[in-house]
């Protein structure tokens, strides 16, 4: 099993006209999701369906857009395998994608097997699209899957009826609604659809089921929903700076977060530095955060290489650090004889932190202090993109606890990462910090990463 799982965006359009060309407009919008595998299904009397391994933008030739037609459809991005994946069943031909994990996908997948079902992968989309298809129709087939996954779900299901819209009923991954005149659009992120130039409508609810087809925006089914539990990482570190997610943009976050770590160090007095950096891309708006609040001047200490994928969303660790090598390359001019304040969204193994301290170092710098703006990461996540074991998190070296409780703690953490990376200090917000940055209450996130606190469970 991969030490990574999928993450994936997922988009769908209902068009008055051709719409192959602007799912594929959608789907590198969303690129950063995943970069390993796309695909577009769309509908015309049956489904049409491309998919190919790799980056999205210059791989769809001029015959597969003609082959693509209709003036509906679905698209993916992704990490782990290829989708839509399209099926012949009792509902019609249907083309499924979706974005999250299921947890317990084998015991789903033996039991299914024990009634002579079979399967190609054992993938989570190929659990998810046979729950469905057992049913009498789309939308009883996804209500069973709020019945019988315990996991985190953004689906799109391409239809002769339209394109169905769904999330988990506690809301893991975002997924949002668009529309222009003659278009209407689901996406994982805003910034899909407002390159699109299409205005943004809102948010599907948790456990809700959308139509979308020529009548616009359909709510054929809300099912019950405990609770929300939104991801609080798609704000620090992976939707796009540009994105609006149940209404909190991404660059307000994430420069509410840098802020909060300024306003400590003025408030602790320790802190002296010349520049304020941050790692690209997801660590620039925490940078620009900590340098609104302590008036050091922002400078960019690396050159990313636009054409490079993130590092974190590699489907294998040596893949991550081979991309994080890749990606930045040090800008010597800015960076000697310079005390820097360094500006990251996490620290997940700290490898990837250790070498870019290094690099500072080795090119200069006279200091190197290392800010996050997430809390460390004690737990592995269930839901969606991350660790898969403790062993793999850096804090968890330190601290074998499941939560950080105490001041004291963290700062005996901090201390010792410091020494671990090779920095002159590491500071960390802590989780109340957090929370305060993203602007939603603490019981409408899953900060599972962070407490080990598993939200679908009672505590």
């Amino acid at each position: 099993m991969k030490s990574l799982q999928d993450n994936c965006g997922v988009f769908g359009l209902y068009s008055d006209t051709e719409c192959a060309h602007e799912i594929f407009q959608g789907i590198d919008f969303l690129q950063h999701r995943g970069q390993e595998y796309w695909g577009i299904s769309t509908f015309n009397k049956n489904i049409h369906q491309v998919t190919h391994y790799g980056k999205a933008p210059g791989i769809l030739s001029h015959e597969e857009l003609k082959y693509l037609k209709g003036t509906w459809g679905i698209g993916h991005v992704s990490l782990w395998e290829r989708q839509p994946v399209r099926w012949q069943c009792q509902l019609g031909e249907i083309a499924v994608a979706f974005s999250g994990n299921v947890l317990n996908a084998d015991g789903l997948i033996a039991e299914m097997k024990a009634r002579g079902k079979s399967f190609y992968h054992g993938y989570n989309i190929e659990v998810i699209s046979k729950i469905i298809m057992e049913e009498k129709d789309v939308v009883t087939g996804i209500h069973a899957l709020a019945k019988k996954i315990r996991g985190a779900y953004s689906l799109v299901v391409l239809t002769k009826d339209g394109i169905y819209a769904a999330r988990d009923i506690y809301g893991f991954r975002p997924l949002i609604l668009g529309q222009s005149p003659g278009r209407c659009a689901v996406a994982s992120e805003s910034r899909a659809l407002q390159n699109l130039e299409m205005e943004i409508r809102r948010d599907v609810l948790p456990g809700e089921i959308v139509l979308i087809n020529d009548k616009g925006f359909q709510t054929v089914a809300q099912l019950d929903s405990p609770r929300k539990a939104h991801c609080a990482f798609e704000w620090a570190y992976t939707a796009s700076l540009d994105s609006i997610i149940d209404g909190v943009y991404v660059q307000e976050a994430r420069n509410n977060l840098g802020e909060i770590l300024a306003q400590r160090d003025i408030e602790e007095g320790d802190m002296e530095a010349d520049i304020v950096a941050a790692v690209p891309m997801s660590g620039i708006g925490h940078a620009l955060g900590y340098h609104k609040r302590s008036k050091i001047n922002y400078q960019e200490v690396f050159l990313y290489h636009r054409y490079a994928d993130r590092s974190y969303t590699q489907s294998t660790q040596l893949a991550r650090e081979k991309m994080a090598k890749r990606k930045l390359s040090v800008l010597h001019y800015a960076v000697k004889g310079k005390r820097i304040v360094l500006c990251d969204d996490s620290i997940v193994r700290g490898t990837q932190i250790l070498h870019k301290v290094r690099d500072l170092k080795k090119a200069g710098a006279k200091e190197v202090h290392v800010r996050i703006a997430c809390p460390p990461l004690m737990c592995p996540c269930d839901f969606g993109i991350s660790t898969r074991s403790h062993e793999e998190l850096a804090a968890k070296r330190y601290l074998k606890s499941e939560d950080i409780t105490s001041l004291g703690q963290l700062r005996d953490l901090e201390a010792w990462m410091a020494k671990d990376i090779g920095a002159d200090s590491v500071k960390y917000n802590n989780l109340d910090a957090f929370v305060a940055a993203m602007g939603v209450p603490k019981e409408d996130l899953c900060l599972m990463c962070f407490d080990g606190k598993n939200p679908t469970e009672k505590q």
